[in-house]
C-alpha cells in the first residue's frame, strides 16, 4: 500500500505552500480551450486557501523547450483561476520562472493569497531535473504540494527535484485519488477484479499485461491488439492492425494466464470495414474469418454480450484502451458497450487514462465512472506496477 501525507496531514497557516498543479491546457488564440483540469485544481488550492497558506502555484504547459514561447504562457491561466476561485490569482510573469516578479511577489503575500509561476518548462533544467532550478523552487517555500498526476512518471524538478530541498513535501487531492484508486486497487483489489486492455498496440501494453496477470480474476484484450492474438492463433485478419514480432509473445500470455487459472477472454467476433474510413462497407464476422481485403476496426456484438457478461459481478474493474477506431462513430460500438457495462456495475470502476478516459467522456458515461485517471502515462505505469517518481517523493505517513 502506498501511504503519503496529504494536505489533510499538515498544517500549512501562514506557510508558502509551493502547489504543482495540471495546468496543461489546450489555448486556442491566447483563449483556454478546455478547463476541465483547472476545476480538477479548485479543492486543493480552495483547502490551501482557507486553511490560511500562501499558496504559490507552478504548472508547465506544452513544449515550450526551455525558452519562454509567448503562446505557450500561463498568464491566461491566471485570468481563468481568478475568476473560478473568486480572487486575484497574480501572474508573475519571469521568463525565467523564479525572477524578480515572483520574488516580490512571494515577499507580499498575505495568509490565503494565491499566486502563479509562469509556466516551469520555460528552464531547460525543468526536464532535466536540474539542480539549480529545483533549489530556486524550493527557495520560494515552506511546504511543498504535488496535484499533478499526470506527470508524475517523470522525474522533473517542478514535482521531484525541489522535493530534495524542502522538508515538507505532501500530495494534493488529484494525487491522493489517483493513488488510492489506480495504485491501490490494482496492488490490493476488492475481487473479483477484471481488467479490461484495448488500444492499437501489444508492445505498449506488454507490461501491464505481465502485471496484471498476476493479479486479476479476469484480463479481457480488445482493440487493434487483439489480432495480433488471432493471428498467433492461426486466424486470418485480413489488413488488420498486427504486430507479427509479439505472435509468440501472445501464445505465451495465453499460456500463462491459463497457468494462473486467470480467465482470459478475447473477441469471438469483428466488425469489420473495407477501407479504413467511417463510410466504409460494413460486415461482422466470426474472429480470425477477417477476408483478406477488409480490416477489423471494431469488437462485434457477440463480443460485446460476452465482455459486458464479464464485468456482471465484478467487485474492481479497470479498463484502458478502447475496443475500436472509437473516433469513426460506426466503430464505437464496442467501446460504448463497455463504458455502459461498467456504468451499469456496482463495481469499483477505473478508467486508466488516455482514450479510454477521453472515449468515456465523449460518450457520456464519465459521471457513472468511480474514477477516472487523469494521466494517461503515468496510468500506464501505475498499471504496470512500477513505482513514479512524483508520488515516491512525497513523503510517507
Amino acid at each position: 500500500m502506498l501511504n503519503k501525507k496529504s494536505i489533510d496531514d499538515i498544517n500549512v497557516k501562514g506557510k508558502r505552500v509551493l502547489v504543482r498543479c495540471d495546468f496543461n491546457v489546450p489555448l486556442q488564440d491566447g483563449k483556454i480551450t478546455d478547463e476541465n483540469r483547472l476545476v480538477a485544481a479548485l479543492p486543493t488550492i480552495k483547502k490551501l486557501i482557507a486553511d490560511g497558506g500562501k499558496v504559490i502555484l507552478c504548472s508547465h504547459l506544452g513544449k515550450p523547450k526551455g525558452e519562454p514561447k509567448p503562446e505557450l504562457s500561463l498568464a491566461p491561466v491566471a485570468v481563468r483561476l481568478s475568476e473560478l476561485l473568486g480572487q486575484e490569482v497574480k501572474f508573475a510573469a519571469d521568463p525565467e520562472v523564479v525572477g524578480p516578479n515572483a520574488k516580490v511577489a512571494v515577499e507580499e503575500m498575505k495568509d490565503g493569497d494565491v499566486i502563479l509561476l509562469e509556466n516551469t518548462r520555460y528552464r531547460a533544467e525543468e526536464t532535466k531535473n536540474g539542480e539549480e532550478f529545483s533549489k530556486e523552487l524550493a527557495s520560494l517555500c515552506d511546504v511543498f504540494v504535488n496535484d499533478a498526476f499526470g506527470t508524475a512518471h517523470r522525474a522533473h524538478c517542478s514535482n521531484v527535484g525541489v522535493t530534495k530541498f524542502v522538508d515538507t513535501a505532501v500530495v494534493g487531492y488529484l494525487m491522493q485519488k489517483e493513488i488510492d484508486f489506480l495504485g491501490n486497487a490494482v496492488n490490493n483489489p476488492q475481487r473479483p477484479f477484471v481488467a479490461i486492455l484495448g488500444g492499437a498496440k501489444v508492445s505498449s501494453k506488454i507490461s501491464v499485461i505481465e502485471n496484471l496477470l498476476d493479479k486479476v480474476d479476469t484480463l479481457i484484450i480488445g482493440g487493434g491488439m487483439s489480432y495480433t492474438f488471432t493471428k498467433a492463433q492461426g486466424g486470418k485478419i485480413g489488413k488488420s492492425l498486427c504486430e507479427d514480432d509479439y505472435q509468440e509473445y501472445a501464445l505465451n500470455m495465453l499460456k500463462k494466464a491459463e497457468e494462473k487459472g486467470v480467465k482470459l477472454l478475447l473477441p469471438v467476433d469483428n466488425r469489420i470495414g473495407d477501407s479504413f474510413s467511417n463510410d466504409a462497407n460494413i460486415q461482422i464476422v466470426k474472429t480470425g474469418e477477417i477476408p483478406d481485403d477488409w480490416e477489423g476496426l471494431d469488437i462485434g456484438p457477440e463480443t460485446e454480450k460476452l465482455f459486458a457478461d464479464a464485468v456482471k459481478d465484478a467487485k474492481t474493474v479497470v479498463w484502458n484502451g478502447p475496443m475500436g477506431c472509437f473516433e469513426m462513430p460506426n466503430f464505437a460500438h464496442g467501446t460504448e458497450a463497455v463504458a455502459k457495462a461498467l456504468a451499469d456495475t456496482d463495481a469499483i470502476t477505473i478508467i486508466g487514462g488516455g482514450d479510454s478516459a477521453a472515449a468515456v467522456n465523449i460518450l457520456g458515461y464519465g459521471d457513472k465512472m468511480t474514477h477516472i485517471s487523469t494521466g494517461g502515462g503515468a496510468s500506464l505505469e501505475f498499471l504496470e506496477g512500477k513505482e513514479l517518481p512524483g508520488v515516491a517523493a512525497a513523503n510517507d505517513k
